[in-house]
């Protein structure tokens, strides 16, 4: 089993990329190993220390040396001198009845205060989480919403960001995938395109449903069940025979299912793994794995996986084999191959930080109007829970307004161009329930003339787009189980890849379990929505790393990133689809696919 990642500046600095971090100067890289060294970090906790602070400093992407001082002096210092230090004990180690009740006293006042505070400001139990937007150092004057648009055009009365008007390389490709014939891309303006959920309307989501009635034990059938079908296509794939109780000594090799778990409330280790049964053979014990004799794998919390080892006592399980994944087969459609199709991919936040005039939104929609693409696919936020001024009240609209009015514009700036407009909600839409699976926009002021080419989807959602079929989820799974995973590979593996896999052979869009604390999942309409009904052509993953667009099993995985990225501009993908009629050997229908800065 490979241990820990050596700290080297390579690996510190491929860590850094993923987030977009630069270096500015010959000898930031060894200062970045000697901070490594100094405080026992590794590269993937210094580059999330860096992260943090860099975005609350507003310090842009570029680390200098004078940067990394100031970063060590405020962060890793303090994080030294905290780390070491326990309770005070005014009574060394030894405790008598009124010591102990102290201390139990003690205990009770911090949960206490805990359970009148808000869990995401406070509560540091995982200290994976990253800031999605740096929180701006100077407040504007808070305006009413209705000043922000006007029906026609899209000149906000407000002050700009200063940043995202001076940005450069507008326009520029920052990833591409297949090949491009011609420099300028162009749609059909959505002729004879129509998109439409894949499967029958009882398979999809299409309307608000009640939440927060959960009990413990409809969370346990949902895991059971997923356990059984998984356990069903693995038992099949691999031609296993019975799978036998985790707990059950073995001297010889056996086979046993599970889900993969951690023996603590933290982050999952190679030491920490356990495997936890499935109800019917193994009534839900759990036994904890030596992952020693495994060259190759990757693990994370909630992932169900068949494995193959040795149990001599019945208390530890020697793995000996882990058995592949097997993801879902692709869709097959009947009806004859549309010529090609052209498809915009953006993600939220559409204003900066610093500023709540829409000017990025007013880019996209200048694109889309140029472009005429066939297809928009939109995922929010569209009005950021997490912009400062809705934070701190300033909007003197409410703030189903403020999006009515945002739909409103893009509906009306995209009408000449025709094309078809999909709407994926985001948990972090400040208007819109909290709740995951998240119910479609409800947008009742829609226009007659408009509702043909106005699409609103859940998150998650499988769509199909001229039989071609779209996994869509504005989640951030990549961040969530990026925070999780543990991995050991002999070559070099991708991070992103791994996930990805992990994504389709889980057959669902949020294969994590528990999942991260921001996200509050409702596991009935969890099981019902979720789940992949096939493997899609297109995965669609917006998410705050690093864009891509990788071919993982066949399947085309895009993260366009975001349209901003706190004060200056980000990215938005596109693709080109021409299905061919099947016909031999499955060819990928996704033949170009870039993701261009706005």
């Amino acid at each position: 089993m490979a241990g820990p990642e050596a700290v080297s500046a390579e690996a510190v600095l491929r860590e850094l990329g993923l987030f977009e971090l630069r270096c500015q100067g010959e000898d930031v890289p060894a200062r970045l190993v000697e901070l490594c060294l100094t405080h026992g970090l590794g590269p993937v906790a210094l580059a999330n220390e860096l992260l943090a602070f860099v975005t609350s400093k507003d310090l842009g992407t570029q680390l200098s040396a004078d940067g990394l001082d100031a970063f060590e002096h405020e962060v890793l210092a303090r994080r030294g001198s905290r780390v070491p230090r326990k309770r005070n004990n005014r009574y060394g180690g030894f405790h008598d009845v009124h010591s102990l009740q102290e201390l139990l006293d003690e205990e009770e006042e911090d949960e206490l205060l805990d359970a009148y505070t808000t869990p995401s400001k406070t509560s540091q139990k995982r200290s994976n989480s990253t800031p999605e937007n740096p929180r701006p150092k100077r407040t504007l004057s808070s305006r009413s919403p209705y000043a922000l648009f006007s029906p026609n055009s899209f000149s906000p009365s407000i002050t700009p960001s200063q940043k995202y008007a001076a940005r450069s390389s507008r326009g520029e490709v920052v990833a591409s995938f297949g090949s491009v014939q011609g420099p300028s891309w162009s749609g059909g303006g959505g002729r004879g395109c129509t998109p439409k959920l894949f499967g029958s309307p009882e398979e999809n989501l299409t309307k608000s449903y009640k939440f927060m009635f959960q009990k413990a034990l409809d969370v346990r059938e949902v895991l059971s069940w997923r356990i059984e079908e998984l356990g069903d296509a693995l038992k099949s794939h691999h031609h296993l025979e019975d799978f036998a109780p985790v707990l059950l000594p073995a001297q010889e090799p056996v086979t046993v299912l599970g889900q993969i778990g951690c023996d603590s409330n933290g982050k999952l280790n190679a030491k920490s793994v356990v495997l936890e049964g499935d109800r019917e053979r193994s009534s839900g014990g759990h036994v904890p794995l030596d992952l020693s004799e495994l060259k190759e794998y990757s693990l994370f919390p909630g992932q169900i996986v068949a494995l193959e080892g040795t149990n001599s006592t019945g208390k530890k399980m020697v793995v000996s084999k882990l058995y592949e994944g097997v993801p879902l087969p692709f869709h097959t459609p009947t009806e004859p191959a549309p010529e090609q199709r052209m498809v915009l991919v953006a993600c939220g936040p559409y204003t900066t930080s610093d500023s709540i005039a829409y000017d990025p939104l007013a880019d996209l929609v200048e694109v889309i109007g140029r472009d005429r693409p066939d297809v928009c696919l939109l995922f929010g936020p569209f009005l950021d829970a997490k912009h400062e001024q809705v934070e701190n009240c300033q909007l003197l609209g409410s703030f189903t307004e403020v999006f009515k009015l945002c739909l409103k514009t893009i509906i009306e700036g995209t009408r000449s161009a025709g094309s078809q407009l999909v709407f994926v909600p985001s948990l972090r839409d400040v208007h819109h329930d909290y709740v995951y699976p998240q119910p479609p926009f409800l947008y009742p002021e829609l226009p007659k003339d408009d509702k043909p080419r106005v699409h609103f989807v859940s998150d998650p959602c499988t769509l199909d787009v001229d039989g071609v079929v779209f996994g869509l989820t504005s989640t951030d799974l990549l961040f969530h189980m990026g925070a999780e995973e543990i991995s050991s590979s002999s070559g070099i593996s991708d991070r992103f890849t791994r996930i990805l896999r992990n994504i389709l052979t889980q057959r669902s869009y949020y294969p994590l379990y528990p999942p991260s604390e921001e996200l509050n999942v409702d596991y009935e309409s969890f099981y019902s929505y979720a789940s992949l009904p096939v493997t899609p052509d297109v995965l669609v993953t917006p998410s705050e790393l690093r864009y891509f667009v990788k071919d993982v099993l066949g399947c085309v995985c895009i993260n366009p990133g975001r349209l901003t990225k706190g004060q200056v501009g980000g990215t938005y993908g596109r693709l080109y689809l021409q299905r061919e009629d099947a016909k031999g050997e499955r060819k990928s229908p996704c033949v170009a696919a870039q993701v261009v800065k706005i």
